[in-house]
């Protein structure tokens, strides 16, 4: 196949056995790693935990046990599993001791992101361990730390630790099948991956379709419990809706929604709700329950209080509604403070240098240099401080020293990845960016897919290998939040 041209089979596999078994070196790595993770976990601190992604000592055991199961070698099956195996108790071990010994076993933001996976998370493993097989067999040792950023092997494992110690078992049972989908998943799409390119070409048909088997009911196991979970994220994001509606609808327009909880764990679901209200109904309670179980098809329990008040008057009651609009002003703005705080950290930079668009919802700043380190990063990091910044649109800049990506060709196909993170770069830095090298017809042809994803480049000169470098024609832009750039929509 067109495919294996070029793979030098004996020398990968070569490398995965040194790399997948147990050795001290990554017996060391584990430990440190795990240390961190925690850190990051009870501080909480997404810089930190990127910290811990990027070593990623469990990863390459979870390939060697995919590229065994391609071959089927039972050797390297048995020493990549057991590396895989005792890493993992060893971290857990680690992660009980310490949050034992710990002041600190509050769950936070961080811990509670890894206890409800959905099939969101098996669809991130799949495509991260594609990528991640093609650059072990194509070296391209860049792409894998993106991969290691993606796909969070080690901070699940010390949620299960902090779940044993804490005794909490909802935060143990989520945070194990999290890692469990991440290191099944990413070892059986690493098996296909390594038998496309060839490697287990001695096999006969049968291995083949025992193969394709153990992918497929693999997948579908996993497929049952993370699909319940995100069929109960979608329901709750819903009922909240619903629920907000209901109630308001149900008052009249005065009528002002202080405070909303929703146990959705209770049977019935129990939903309690504060309401500042210039006409009070006696029969909410029952109006409200029969409306929400036909909307919601489940049972439900509603009590609404109800405080009277007289928006028109001077009284008490007027004091009241002051005071709620006034909590409320002072929520939206804590909850402003944090999403400032979170892209601030995660960006490497001071709060202040977060300019806020309330009008528009963005948060942008220019992201602390790390020498060296390569724009998709940054991407990375931008996408990860939106998850903590939940109603912004955040917009991170890379500094003006970061390593423009390269451009890979595999079978005479440009890599996708790389024109995104171009295109990315380009709006963000808002600067033109030049291809040079290679032929006329692939500058042209990159310059393009640049273009069509959102980001601006143009054809440069010959010589030498494909590479991007920033247009001089606006190398003098120096603040690329008040350069001059092409109008995007909010997000891109």
């Amino acid at each position: 196949m067109w495919v294996v041209g070029g793979v030098d089979h004996d020398a990968i596999l070569k490398q995965i056995s040194e790399d997948s078994g147990w050795s001290g070196r990554y017996a060391f790595l584990v430990v440190i790693s795990a240390m961190i993770s925690l850190l990051g976990l009870l501080m909480p601190s997404v810089a930190v935990l990127i910290g811990a992604m990027l070593l990623s000592p469990l990863m390459m055991p979870i390939i060697g046990l995919g590229f065994g199961i391609a071959t089927v070698d039972p050797r390297e099956i048995r020493r990549s599993a057991t590396a895989l195996l005792v890493g993992a108790v060893l971290a857990i071990a680690l992660s009980v001791v310490c949050v034992t010994l710990s002041p600190i076993q509050t769950i936070t933001s961080e811990i509670a992101g890894r206890t409800r996976p959905t099939l969101f998370d098996l669809l991130v493993a799949l495509l991260s361990a594609v990528a991640g097989a093609y650059a072990l067999i194509r070296g391209r040792g860049g792409t894998v730390v993106g991969v290691a950023i993606a796909i969070a092997l080690m901070p699940p494992l010390v949620v299960v630790g902090f779940g044993i110690a804490t005794l909490n078992w909802t935060v143990f049972a989520g945070s194990l099948l999290l890692f469990l989908t991440n290191a099944i998943t990413i070892a059986l799409t690493a098996a296909l991956v390594a038998r496309l390119y060839g490697f287990g070409a001695h096999l006969s048909p049968q291995h083949t379709g025992w193969q394709l088997v153990l992918f497929f009911v693999a997948l579908g196991l996993l497929s049952v419990p993370l699909g319940a979970a995100l069929r109960q994220i979608a329901f709750e994001a819903v009922a909240q809706r619903q629920v907000r509606d209901t109630i308001s609808d149900r008052f009249p327009d005065a009528s002002r929604l202080g405070q909303l909880d929703i146990d959705y764990a209770a049977t019935p679901i129990r939903i309690r709700a504060v309401v500042l209200t210039p006409q009070l109904d006696p029969s909410a309670d029952r109006v409200l329950a029969a409306d929400l179980r036909a909307r919601l098809q489940r049972p439900i329990d509603v009590h609404v209080d109800q405080l009277h008040v007289d928006p028109e008057g001077d009284g008490v009651e007027a004091a009241q509604i002051a005071r709620a609009n006034s909590a409320s002003q002072a929520a939206d703005a804590d909850r402003q403070q944090r999403a400032v705080a979170s892209v601030a950290l995660i960006a490497g930079v001071q709060p202040d240098a977060v300019t806020v668009d309330t009008d528009k919802r963005v948060l942008s700043t220019i992201a602390s240099a790390l020498p060296g380190l390569p724009i998709a990063l940054y991407r990375l990091l931008e996408q990860r401080a939106s998850r903590g910044a939940p109603g912004w649109t955040v917009r991170i800049i890379p500094p003006r020293d970061a390593v423009l990506p390269s451009l890979p060709i595999a079978a005479g196909v440009i890599s996708d990845d790389a024109l995104q993170v171009a295109a990315w770069s380009s709006r963000r830095d808002k600067r033109a960016l030049l291809v040079n090298g290679g032929t006329r017809e692939q500058r042209l042809a990159v310059a393009e897919g640049v273009d069509d994803r959102g980001g601006e480049a143009g054809a440069g000169v010959a010589g030498g290998p494909l590479r991007f470098i920033w247009s001089a024609e606006d190398a003098a832009a120096t603040n690329p939040l008040g350069a001059r750039a092409k109008e995007q929509a909010p997000g891109t």
